[in-house]
């Protein structure tokens, strides 16, 4: 088991959940964040003043997938978050040791 988390663009959510819905992910969890990385912000003008804005809105999505799917499922983000524009994000894979539903304290890649 694999637990996915890409960091994309907030406007691609949509497409994104959609992409990942149609192969087969089940569940995810969204979070909104703020971050950089090669972008470094940019500035914004505000009543007449520039600021930096170092930190940009992202969205941090997670998935948990078992490994027969991991590849799919990393080829469906990439194309549904990306625009070609640097800031599109980065996917982060990790291994996943235990999984436990609380409900019926099931264990195993069958709770996914």
């Amino acid at each position: 088991m694999k637990w996915v988390i890409a960091i994309i663009k907030p406007f691609k959510q949509d497409d994104v959940r959609e992409a990942l819905m149609s192969v087969g992910v089940t569940g995810m969890t969204v979070s909104e964040v703020r971050g950089f990385g090669r972008q470094k912000g940019h500035t914004e003008l505000y009543r007449g003043a520039e600021y930096q804005v170092d930190f940009l809105p992202k969205l941090k999505i997670e998935v948990a997938v078992n490994d027969d799917i991991l590849e799919q499922v990393i080829q469906t983000i990439r194309t549904a978050a990306v625009t070609g524009k640097i800031g599109d994000g980065k996917i982060f894979v990790m291994n996943i040791d235990h999984v436990v539903r609380l409900r019926t304290g099931e264990t195993g890649p069958g709770v996914l």
